[in-house]
């Protein structure tokens, strides 16, 4: 779980010990302390160890100043930490050769007397090693009773990565199914230019970390983890970046923080308190949404912000699916299924499976990336206007007379986009086979004559039937437009005296370009 440094070491070891040349390595973590008596260890010895030796490699002609020098010079070039000489049984004094190559070589020097046994250094090591990580598993223990407290707050997302950020050196992002930014903590890289790594993380599956480097402060590393839900679904992902590799212990830390964002992204998207606590006030105190106290309203908004992922003051869509082939659910699937991909489509809980589809409410704009993907997956969309808790029965209103247009063009419409007349609302399908039937008498003839005829009701209706108005326009006699008037009256079997034909026809004519070229279906082809 760590390590301990050889300054932290030095320290806790028996006085009698004496440091003859100080590396100034102090900050150097320490693997662990080995005792050999080999005239090469080095094969045998991992970096950052303490080596102790007696000095059997250094008896008789081995003492001379070159072969000491190769020995300190391997050692160095193995990344020992620190040589240690005890003085018995062979030398009752460090070599000056040694002294000498370790200070050329700038290795840490300690002489240990016969008084103190390897066997004790050896032990004083384990001890304060395992102190240490006692030390690291209380801090591990601080830090998840941290997260955990941050996960039963009130924007549990954001105070999670506060939290994270402020135990680990990094600045971290969370993404959504939906590729939007739902919490950030700490300056990083924009979400623009981690697409690349995002859409691996999106796209893949199973447990897995994506990495990426920028040249930009604090993300020479950038790492990601998926949020998966229980069926591996991609539900959303958690983005981090630092300059420094992290720690087991720091990463233990990410992998706790990973962990909880999954249970919280599966809580929103399958299960919560919140909606039941609505659908029960709602339907015990239905007059409540319209004369309820301000205590009362701003507890189902709440609770609605619970339900949508969202805030009180959020504004929030309705949101209607129509199938786009015909039939309901897959043969044999079950609805329950198709629910909870809504749900994590549009991060929310509140979603009606109905007769056309489904509908939902949620927070979310439903850009065209969503839109598209739904659209994949063969459902076209009614996306309503943005709106709160009062007006959401009007907004399911408005979304609901746009489904017959969505079922005829079999494209998605918005209801922002939506020019709220007659003619807008009958959408352009449904009002060329008004103009085609309505308008069929006249679209049978010559193409010259369906345009003179055409343009003299259109200019009659726009000007409310004013004869000399009409002809004004036209550049007729008044007595000409009212014989071409009555012979149309005659052609269409229509009276042209009423005002509910005129408005018809006058809502036909906005719809009859490019109809007059002779080509006006017969009531088999309609």
């Amino acid at each position: 779980m760590s390590a301990v440094t050889l300054e932290q070491f030095l320290e806790k070891l028996p006085p009698e010990l004496t440091i003859l040349h100080d590396g100034g390595n102090g900050s150097g973590l320490l693997r662990w302390v080995e005792p050999s008596e080999l005239e090469d260890p080095t094969p045998y010895l991992l970096d950052g160890e303490f080596l102790l030796t007696a000095g059997l490699p250094f008896v008789g002609e081995a003492s001379n100043q070159a072969r000491v020098d190769a020995y300190v010079r391997r050692l160095v070039g193995a990344g020992v930490g620190a040589l240690g000489f005890g003085l018995e049984p062979y030398f009752d004094a460090v070599p000056e050769a040694l002294v000498k190559a370790c200070i050329r070589h700038n290795l840490t020097l300690v002489e240990v007397p016969g008084t103190v046994p390897f066997a004790a250094i050896g032990l004083e090591f384990s001890q304060l090693l395992e102190s240490d990580n006692a030390k690291v598993f209380r801090q591990l223990a601080d830090i998840n009773r941290q997260l955990m407290r941050a996960v039963l707050s009130a924007r549990p997302e954001h105070e999670l990565l506060a939290a994270l950020a402020q135990r680990v050196p990094v600045w971290a992002v969370l993404v959504g199914a939906d590729g939007r930014v739902r919490a950030r903590a700490g300056t990083g890289v924009e979400l623009p230019a981690l697409q690349q790594i995002l859409d691996r993380l999106l796209g893949g599956s199973g447990p897995r970390v994506e990495m990426d480097s920028f040249d930009i402060p604090g993300s020479v590393l950038v790492f990601g983890h998926p949020l998966r839900s229980t069926r591996d679904a991609n539900l959303g992902a958690l983005i981090l970046g630092t300059d420094q590799p992290l720690t087991p212990s720091q990463n233990s830390v990410v992998s706790s923080a990973v962990g909880l964002l999954e249970l919280l992204v599966r809580q929103r998207t399958s299960g919560s308190l919140a909606p039941s606590q609505l659908a029960t006030a709602l339907l015990l105190h239905p007059e409540s949404l319209a004369s309820g106290g301000t205590r009362h309203i701003n507890g189902l908004r709440d609770l609605l912000a619970q339900s949508t992922s969202s805030t009180r003051s959020a504004p929030l869509r309705v949101v209607q699916g129509i199938k786009a082939e015909q039939g309901t659910w897959p043969a044999g699937d079950s609805p329950v299924r198709e629910l909870l991909q809504w749900r994590r489509l549009f991060d929310t809980k509140l979603v009606e499976v109905t007769d056309y589809g489904f509908a939902a409410v949620t927070r979310l704009k439903v850009d065209d990336a969503l839109a598209s993907e739904v659209e994949k997956l063969g459902w076209r969309l009614v996306i309503g206007d943005a709106t709160e808790l009062a007006g959401l029965a009007g907004a399911y209103q408005r979304a609901a007379s746009l489904r017959s247009r969505v079922q005829a063009s079999g494209q998605s419409v918005r209801v922002d986009d939506v020019t709220w007349s007659v003619a807008g609302l009958l959408g352009r399908s449904a009002g060329t086979m008004l103009a085609t039937r309505l308008l069929e008498p006249i679209l049978a003839q010559e193409p010259d004559r369906i345009s003179s005829q055409l343009s003299v009701l259109k200019a009659w209706l726009g000007e409310n039937g004013n004869w000399d108005a009409t002809a004004k326009v036209l550049g007729m006699h008044r007595n000409s437009v009212r014989r071409q008037i009555n012979a149309l009256g005659e052609l269409l079997a229509m009276d042209l005296g009423s005002a509910q034909v005129r408005a018809e026809l006058w809502i036909a004519l906005q719809y009859v370009d490019g109809l007059e070229d002779g080509t006006a279906q017969t009531p088999q082809d309609r």
